[in-house]
């Protein structure tokens, strides 16, 4: 073993032995009350384990939105609320490897004060008062590690709070665990070579997505009900399919990005944005909402003084685009069964329905690309050499890409800018309110298999508003098989099919995505209500 070799392998092990420290030992599930092996499914779990109390399992399977009201009233305390949700986390890492970064004392000691402000003043500190949240590792917690997946960064802990972290105190909410990531948050799996990989709570043997992965295991097992991830090429809302969880990507400006750690840091031809995850649509609101009347703008300048829009009207009949597919990678069948639901309902329910042609998917796909190894792959290598770290297969195009010049460079913003126009032009034209198309081709996937981010990117490259949305269906492999009469778009489609296996998905939630314009982040979700509303209802249905 060379001495680079040494010093990466031992900073990794040095972290992870570190996160296994901080576990409580009192928190810690005994051996024998462990799932079996062979057990892939996990969400039943903690009900039927006897680890946890009543109210534990209370507490913690309830959402952000029924927390809130109870918190600010005193009838659950914040002490009680943090040190469930902070026991149910312990109990995830142990068997999901979803964490990254725990500060437990730090929230309890928060919770107390929340608390003893509650009873002080007799009123709640703020919208989130008393609230755990759970965030991804990238952003910043003082005297914490961001390693973002890289060796390099262990044992370099902040300096100081992530603007959002500085509003979510404010707002009275609790950190009290960080999540894991991939390889520079650029893996649409969460897997890195300091913490190994994430498994999803659903099944053993599926992915919980990337780069959020972390976030999403967490909340779909419920440790936690609120979490913040970040989305530079679908890291939000990939996750939030592959698990059944609700998230928002916000366009840029509108949620604080000031004093988070980047695995590219200086790329901003394509935003890197943040935003929440959480079982229902209402949580994904109150956090908007909340975040927004936090004014990041004076915290953040690149953040837009935009306040949430209560005038924002969602016309009572849409008209939708519908993408069936973006004509690189059809969905699986059954992401496309699920589509075909929706839309019948839609149009059932006096919404009109068009037809989305994917003429200009592929191009915004090949921009995000260029955008991302437009260095050359220079920035994730350099982080990689300094302790001899190696690179991950998922990343291989980031040690074989060419570096663009300042011209290049600026010719490839102008083609992003006409691509930006085009779209704008065609979406004008065809008077739409928005898109709707699966958020990935598939529910999700085995591990190590995830292939194609077109879905989801392409809404990055235009910096629209989306929301990823359970449907409230799941997969049946009675029904959702690959039809012998299915004829390939291409190799990567003919990949992705080959790759579908329904008995590993059956009873697997699915998910679609709902597009709206540029800074639509109260359109969108008030849109998603009116889809909801007519998929039975599903808006609350948890994982």
């Amino acid at each position: 073993m060379t001495l680079a070799e040494s010093t990466w392998t031992a900073l990794a092990a040095q972290k992870r032995a570190q996160l296994a420290a901080s576990l409580p030992k009192e928190w810690l599930v005994p051996d024998e009350l462990l799932p079996s092996a062979d057990q892939d499914d996990l969400r039943c779990w903690p009900a039927t384990s006897g680890w946890f109390t009543p109210e534990e399992l209370r507490i913690t399977e309830a959402s952000a939105s029924e927390l809130v009201p109870l918190l600010a009233s005193g009838e659950l305390s914040s002490e009680a609320v943090t040190r469930a949700f902070c026991k149910r986390a312990v109990a995830a890492q142990q068997l999901l490897n979803c964490l990254s970064e725990t500060c437990f004392d730090r929230a309890l000691e928060t919770a107390k004060a929340r608390d003893a402000y509650l009873a002080h003043t007799g009123k709640p500190l703020g919208p989130l008062h008393g609230l755990p949240v759970s965030l991804k590792d990238n952003f910043n917690i003082k005297g914490l590690d961001s390693t973002v997946g890289f060796a390099s960064h262990v044992g370099d802990p902040a300096a100081g709070d992530s603007a959002l972290v500085t509003i979510l105190e404010a707002a009275g909410a609790v950190p009290y665990v960080k999540t894991n990531v991939p390889t520079a948050m650029m893996i649409a799996e969460t897997v890195n070579n300091v913490f190994g990989r994430t498994i999803s709570p659903l099944h053993r043997g599926v992915t919980p997505g990337g780069s959020s992965g972390g976030e999403s295991a967490l909340i779909a097992f419920g440790g936690s009900c609120l979490g913040v991830g970040s989305d530079i090429g679908g890291s939000l809302r990939i996750p939030a399919a592959c698990t059944g969880l609700f998230t928002l990507r916000a366009s840029g400006g509108r949620f604080p990005v000031r004093n988070c750690r980047s695995g590219m840091p200086g790329q901003e031809a394509v935003m890197s944005v943040n935003g929440p995850l959480a079982r229902t649509l209402d949580d994904i609101e109150t956090y908007t909402r909340a975040i927004l009347g936090g004014e990041p703008w004076l915290l953040d300048s690149k953040c837009l003084p935009i306040p949430w829009r209560e005038t924002v009207v969602v016309p009572p009949k849409l008209t939708i685009g519908v993408l069936w597919n973006d004509g690189a990678v059809r969905p699986t069948p059954p992401v496309a069964r699920a589509l075909k639901l929706a839309v019948a309902r839609l149009r059932a329910a006096g919404h009109t329905l068009v037809d989305w042609d994917p003429v200009d998917q592929a191009e915004g796909t090949k921009l995000l690309a260029r955008m991302f190894l437009a260095d050359g792959g220079k920035t994730i290598q350099h982080e990689l050499q300094r302790t001899g770290e190696p690179l991950r297969p998922e990343m291989a195009m980031y040690g074989t890409a060419a570096e663009l010049g300042t011209a290049d460079m600026w010719k490839l913003h102008l083609e992003r800018t006409a691509f930006q126009s085009k779209y704008l032009d065609r979406w004008n034209a065809a008077g739409l309110d928005a898109i709707l198309c699966p958020t990935i081709p598939f529910n999700t996937v085995k591990h190590g298999t995830f292939e194609h981010v077109g879905y989801t990117g392409v809404y990055n490259v235009l910096d629209y508003a989306c929301v990823s949305f359970p449907t409230g269906l799941v997969v049946d492999r009675a029904i959702d098989q690959i039809s012998p009469d299915y004829q390939p778009l291409g190799t990567l489609d003919q990949s992705v099919a080959a790759g579908y296996d329904a008995d590993t998905m059956h009873g697997l939630p699915i998910s679609l995505q709902l597009v709206a314009r540029r800074l639509e982040e109260e359109k969108v979700i008030g849109m998603c209500r009116n889809v909801l509303a007519v998929l039975d209802g599903s808006k609350t249905r948890d994982v």
